[in-house]
């Protein structure tokens, strides 16, 4: 595993941290190797039912590393503080180059965290801006600090948000909404996030709240867990019809399997339930 990324797994709960506090967790193309190996490998891991997604440091992630990037592009680094860096800096790394899943490595960095059958919380303080708004848009649920800064940065750059930003930020805000905040890039607080959609609840210690309500999520049943977010995901775009026959296939798969009755047993028994992980 990458140093820029840590993963401490406890109780069925994979605590995931960026870890470049020098740099407010700049993506530079170690962290992007390290997130993507950290998301890959948590999706193979049975026994997580959770995954809480923070930073280390002062921030939660500020973008793309520009002073890194135009030092591999070939220009000169420098000291610049941590920003988007442009098209053919992308390019140079092969961000904008095609993978085995879905879109290119930028595009899989914030996807694979949608990728993972458990629900991914990602915990923000600090800033998260353009690449680093992007990969917590990929969580399932973000939890934010009050004063806690949020921008869809690229319009600075001349750029499009394009680490599947597209794909995340519409289903979380009104159109115009999404918009807006794109043509302008500017800056909102946790609060406002909160308000606009592109976060669920504020914490005034935003990773201690996600790390509870992880243990919470793991208490559940993985199974009908795991479902429930493979439902949301997969009937999001599609027709109604598709919906109900998602539904009724994944209820069927739950009904009177071990885990389904250990929660009605549990539950009239009075006891915390005993469930097992996914084969």
């Amino acid at each position: 595993m990458s140093e820029r990324v840590s993963i401490d797994i406890r109780d069925g709960v994979a605590d995931v941290r960026l870890n470049r506090p020098d740099k407010m967790n700049a993506l530079d193309d170690a962290m992007f190797r390290g997130i993507i190996e950290a998301g890959e490998r948590l999706a193979g891991e049975k026994s997580v039912r959770a995954v809480v997604l923070s930073g280390d440091g002062r921030a939660f992630c500020a973008g793309l590393d520009f002073s890194s990037f135009s030092a591999m592009a070939g220009g000169t680094k420098s000291d610049a503080p941590t920003q988007q860096s442009d098209s053919g800096d992308r390019a140079a790394r092969g961000l904008l180059a095609p993978t085995n899943s879905a879109g290119n490595r930028a595009q899989h960095t914030c996807w694979v965290w949608q990728e993972i059958p458990v629900p991914v919380i990602a915990a923000v303080h600090g800033v998260a801006y353009g690449g680093g708004l992007q990969l917590c848009l990929g969580a399932d649920i973000r939890i934010v600090a009050p004063d806690a800064r949020l921008s869809v940065r690229e319009i600075h750059w001349g750029l499009i948000p394009d680490m599947a930003g597209t794909q995340t930020l519409r289903n979380l805000v009104r159109l115009d909404v999404a918009k807006e905040l794109a043509f302008t890039g500017r800056i909102v607080s946790g609060a406002e996030a909160v308000e606009l959609g592109l976060a669920t609840q504020i914490s005034d210690s935003p990773l201690e709240a996600a790390l509870e309500l992880a243990r919470e999520i793991a208490g559940r049943s993985p199974h009908a867990v795991r479902a429930t977010k493979r439902l949301f995901n997969e009937t999001r775009q599609g027709s109604v019809e598709e919906g109900f026959a998602l539904e009724a296939e994944l209820q069927t798969s739950l009904i009177g399997r071990p885990n389904q009755i250990e929660a009605i047993q549990a539950n009239l028994q009075k006891r915390q339930p005993d469930f097992s992980d996914p084969d």
